[in-house]
C-alpha cells in the first residue's frame, strides 16, 4: 500500500472562515474527509498533520522519512519565505507535490515566489480542493514510477 502524508501549514485549521472568497467554503475537516476518501480509492494509507509553527512543520517532514513513500504539502504563507522548510523537504529525499487552494501566481506579487517549489516535483494551485486531491493522484503517479 503507498504511504502518503499530507501536511497543512499555518492558518489552514481557519479554513471556512477565513477568506472564503479566496480559499472557499471548506473546513480544514472537511477537506481532509475528501483526501481520506480518495486516498481509500486510491489504495493509499494517508496521514494528515496542520501546523501553525515553522519547526512542528519540519518535525513532520523529518518524521516521514521513517514511514511515507510521498508528501503533498500546501506550505501555505511558508512557501514564500521558509528555506528550513525547503532543506527539510530536500533532505528527507521524499517525492514532494506542493499544492495550493489559490492560485498563488494571480495573487499579490510576494505570493509568486515559492522557496520550496525548487525542491518539489511539481506545483498544484487555483483549483481550491481539487488542489490536494490532484496532489494525491501526482503521489500516486511518482511513487509508483519511483517503486517499478
Amino acid at each position: 500500500m503507498m504511504r502518503v502524508q499530507v501536511i497543512h501549514g499555518p492558518n489552514l485549521n481557519l479554513l471556512g472562515k477565513r477568506d472564503p472568497e479566496v480559499y472557499g467554503s471548506h473546513t480544514l475537516e472537511q477537506i481532509n474527509a475528501e483526501i481520506e476518501s480518495l486516498a481509500a480509492e486510491l489504495g493509499m494509507e494517508v496521514r494528515i498533520a496542520q501546523h501553525n509553527s515553522e519547526g512542528a512543520l519540519i518535525d513532520t517532514i523529518h518524521s516521514c522519512s521513517d514511514w511515507a513513500q510521498a508528501i503533498v504539502i500546501n506550505p501555505a504563507a511558508y512557501t514564500h519565505y521558509s528555506v528550513a522548510i525547503a532543506d527539510a523537504i530536500k533532505a528527507v529525499r521524499l517525492p514532494t507535490i506542493e499544492v495550493h487552494l489559490s492560485n498563488i501566481h494571480a495573487r499579490e506579487e510576494f505570493r509568486h515566489h515559492s522557496c520550496t517549489a525548487p525542491v518539489c516535483v511539481g506545483q498544484v494551485a487555483g483549483f481550491g480542493v481539487s488542489s490536494y486531491l490532484l496532489g494525491l493522484y501526482a503521489a500516486r503517479d511518482v511513487i509508483a514510477r519511483r517503486w517499478r
